[in-house]
């Protein structure tokens, strides 16, 4: 009888030291009251007193059996959501009880299409932070101010929400982030001067804002950029020449802005791959200067105020895919050969005077 009971309180030690503490599945019960989940049922499996073994999205520390992950996304390959033929919908709120759960390193609440609210401010006290992705919400209201304190952040994406507000100062404290994604949402302001301090940066994503002012020249002194989106917002001023000049730069979509002044020549000989330049006030001729280090799977320049002729350096890079100069006012004979042999008439109409194939052909002088 007495080793039954022995046998009983060792068990129950054994199950209680690998269970998440009370405090946290308190927590996580109170975050789930602020949301409301009505097709899938992927909160129906967050019952019984151990939230680190078969809660649905929660995944906890081995060591310290603190919860350390919660990964909820509306649009997944998981059984659930194949069984209910649909992706996912959620409504209500980010709870700011999900800051009792200081062990957290990963928060993932995405793509569920009707999560409102603000992001609780209470945020930037998880100090294991690692990931923070709330893409595919209505989620308003501006980035915490005091962002900067996650020095631990590596993954920063509120794409697809409803965001005002500046991009806050703080954001350039950030010394180990590595992807940053704030497209489409309402942020306003101007990019931050210092953001070169940013020195893991890869990826920055900050189309279709309403984002002003000029392009900061730090920018290009972040030598992992390998992705650099701005395009549809309010950018005016010059291209930084340095853009160019930049040795893992592979995108660089700066389309549907205000930008002006000429085409950095840099840029026809830089690591650049996809070169979206289209829908500016850009002006001046297209440079010369592409060889063999020119390889374009993109370049787009159509909707500017580009002048003169179709460089026949062109005809020298590695490679260009797809390639338009519509809506500009060029002149002159399109040159032949590579690889405006595949190019159809769109790439070329709507400018002043250009000739030859697959335009009209040229007049004999």
């Amino acid at each position: 009888m007495k080793l039954n009971v022995v046998v009983s309180l060792l068990l129950l030690l054994i199950s209680t030291a690998t269970c998440c503490p009370p405090s946290d599945r308190r927590a996580l019960l109170a975050f789930k009251s602020a949301l409301h989940e009505p097709y899938l049922g992927i909160f129906n499996s967050w019952t019984g007193q151990d939230c680190c073994h078969n809660w649905y999205g929660v995944s906890c520390d081995s060591l310290t059996h603190r919860v350390a992950d919660i990964n909820l996304r509306g649009e997944s390959e998981d059984p659930i959501f194949e069984r209910a033929h649909r992706t996912g919908y959620m409504t209500g709120h980010i709870s700011a009880s999900i800051c009792e759960l200081t062990r957290l390193s990963a928060i993932t609440i995405a793509d569920w299409k009707g999560i409102s609210g603000e992001i609780p401010k209470c945020i930037t006290r998880l100090p294991f932070l690692r990931t923070l992705d709330l893409i595919g919400n209505q989620i308003s209201g501006g980035l915490p101010y005091d962002i900067g304190r996650l020095n631990r952040l590596a993954v920063l994406n509120v794409a697809d929400n409803r965001i005002t507000g500046p991009i806050p100062k703080s954001l350039t404290n950030l010394a180990s982030l590595m992807h940053l994604d704030l497209r489409n949402n309402l942020i306003s302001g101007v990019i931050p001067s210092d953001i070169g301090r940013m020195k893991m940066l890869s990826r920055a994503l900050l189309s279709g804002n309403r984002i002003t002012g000029r392009i900061p020249e730090s920018l290009t002194n972040i030598y992992r950029l390998a992705d650099v989106d701005l395009s549809g917002n309010q950018l005016y001023g010059t291209i930084p020449p340095s853009l160019g000049r930049m040795s893992v730069l592979a995108t660089l979509n700066l389309d549907g802005n205000k930008i002006s002044g000429e085409i950095p020549q840099t840029l026809m000989t830089s690591s650049v791959m996809n070169l979206n330049l289209s829908r500016n006030l850009l002006q001046g001729k297209i440079p010369e200067g592409f060889g063999p280090r020119s390889y374009f799977t993109v370049l787009d320049l159509s909707y500017n105020n580009l002048k003169g002729p179709i460089p026949r350096s062109i005809s020298g890079a590695s490679f260009v895919g797809h390639l338009d100069l519509s809506h500009n006012h060029l002149c002159g004979r399109i040159p032949m050969g590579s690889p405006f042999d595949h190019l159809e008439a769109a790439s070329f109409m709507f400018n002043d005077c250009l000739c030859g194939k697959p335009l009209r052909a040229c007049l004999k002088t």
